[in-house]
């Protein structure tokens, strides 16, 4: 069955964003929605020595209900630098680290103008990374398909993710600390995990996840 989902366009998204679409054959963004603050379209969570650090990309502001897709990057501040370092700083020794590090390098090396695609070119390498044949489309371009289903709500950051229906929690290594911390940024799962990375998807399905989709 040809199954489309209507989505979030995310940076670096939470792994219950990748649990609540590896179903799907295809993912729909609307580039023309309005363009939210305090969401994870600009922020991501990973895990240093100390604590869970919050990544925010800053962007100029615009008009209110400003299109996400027009919404760009501020590179006068040099928050850049301040992710690349924590990403090397939290998982610099993780087991997958090195290999998977340079595809995102080269993403934020382009220094692309517009959040909206950075973020689509961000998450193509996530879904290459996790072996998950999804494809992109905008929702203006998207092909007729036998069912679409909408994905709101996914990944809010002011409420706990075992709220929702999407996934449960299932630890693996990480890198510090003794308590798992849940539903950081992909990153976190990527670089400790590798290619066992799907599996730990799958396993975080919630049961119910058939009636949700």
């Amino acid at each position: 069955m040809n199954r489309a989902a209507l989505s979030e366009l995310m940076y670096l998204p939470p792994i219950e964003f990748f649990v609540a679409v590896s179903g799907f054959e295809r993912l729909a963004f609307d580039p023309s929605a309005p363009y939210q603050k305090q969401t994870y379209r600009n922020r991501a969570r990973i895990l240093l020595a100390n604590k869970v650090d919050t990544l925010t990309v800053p962007i100029h502001s615009g008009r209110k209900k400003m299109p996400y897709k027009d919404m760009r990057i501020d590179y006068s501040q040099k928050w850049k630098n301040v992710h690349l370092r924590g990403i090397q700083s939290g998982y610099g020794k993780a087991p997958f680290f090195e290999f998977y590090f340079p595809y995102f390098e080269a993403v934020f090396d382009k220094d692309l103008t517009f959040l909206w695609d950075m973020n689509w070119e961000l998450l193509t390498v996530c879904l290459k990374l996790l072996g998950l044949n999804i494809s992109l489309q905008e929702m203006e371009n998207l092909e007729a398909v036998a069912h679409i289903d909408g994905l709101g709500g996914i990944c809010d950051p002011k409420a706990d993710f075992s709220a929702r229906l999407f996934m449960t929690e299932v630890p693996y290594s990480q890198m510090f600390g003794r308590d798992f911390e849940p539903n950081l940024s992909v990153l976190d799962l990527l670089f400790c995990k590798g290619p066992e990375s799907k599996v730990v998807l799958n396993l975080s399905k919630k049961i119910n996840e058939q009636s949700v989709f």
